[in-house]
């Protein structure tokens, strides 16, 4: 899965698409279409930041940044789409315009956000966040990281199935960086077997992240080396979709371990 922030605040690739403070059309559909040929097998566009510290966007102008790129991708790509939002209205609006997947940080708890993603018959991925993005880092708590993740996720799978959604269609992800410490992180990226063994396809997302560079030392820009290994790591353990920036270099160790586990 390939991220593609239509934001201009984003913590690792916010403003890159835009010119003169508006997002650019020529830019976003060359940015995709280098993904599409790097190997993104799904493109995640999102139009709200969720990095910590960030504010809301309004649902006005989530649908200005959001809608428009999920058209473009459904006539002009060969890719399956997701929507990386909490908003029931844009999701009803990008499924009508071709998405596939609805990616939601705040696991379909916004008032309508569930019924109007059972309406919709798309693709769900459910997110843990403990607090909202603007202050979900400020002291971050847990008796048992693991154990309250899964619990919350596994209360949110039975909300789904009881608004109709298939577990077919039903993904998860722990929410690495997302109200957790470092040690919560790599504490989840141990166990994550035991998010898998509930038998939902389990999406990652290590890409650049805060952890890396408190592992490494490192700056956002010098975190590929990083988000590879924790990728491989989620791989190894059961993970099924990793979300990065980094779509080539992804995509060769994704094949990589293809070829030596087939």
């Amino acid at each position: 899965m390939a991220i593609v922030n239509t934001t201009p605040d984003s913590f690792s690739d916010g403003g890159e698409l835009f010119i003169n403070n508006q997002l650019n059309a020529d830019l976003v559909g060359k940015r995709i279409e280098q993904l599409v040929a790097d190997g993104a097998e799904i493109i995640d566009i999102g139009g709200e930041s969720t990095r910590p510290g960030a504010q809301m966007v309004t649902e006005q102008q989530e649908l200005d940044r959001v809608i428009p790129i999920v058209d473009w991708v459904a006539q002009n790509c060969d890719v399956a789409i997701s929507v990386d939002t909490s908003s029931p209205i844009v999701m009803r609006e990008a499924a009508s315009k071709g998405a596939h997947l609805i990616n939601d940080v705040r696991a379909l708890t916004r008032e309508g956000a569930l019924t109007t993603a059972a309406q919709t018959g798309l693709l769900v991925c459910l997110m843990h966040m403990q607090g909202m993005p603007s202050t979900m880092q400020a002291s971050p708590e847990y008796q048992n990281v693991v154990t309250e993740v899964n619990d919350f996720l596994q209360q949110r799978v039975v909300a789904c199935l009881e608004a109709g959604i298939a577990p077919s269609k039903i993904w998860l992800d722990p929410g690495f960086g997302f109200g957790k410490t470092l040690d919560h992180n790599i504490t989840l990226v141990k166990q994550l077997p035991e998010l898998v063994s509930l038998g939902f396809s389990v999406l990652v997302g290590f890409s650049r992240k805060s952890m890396i560079g408190q592992i490494l030392g490192h700056p956002v820009e010098e975190r590929l080396i990083g988000s590879l290994a924790l990728g491989l790591m989620a791989l190894e353990r059961g993970a099924k979709i990793l979300r990065v920036h980094d779509v080539r270099a992804t995509r060769d160790i994704i094949d990589t371990y293809i070829a030596i586990n087939s």
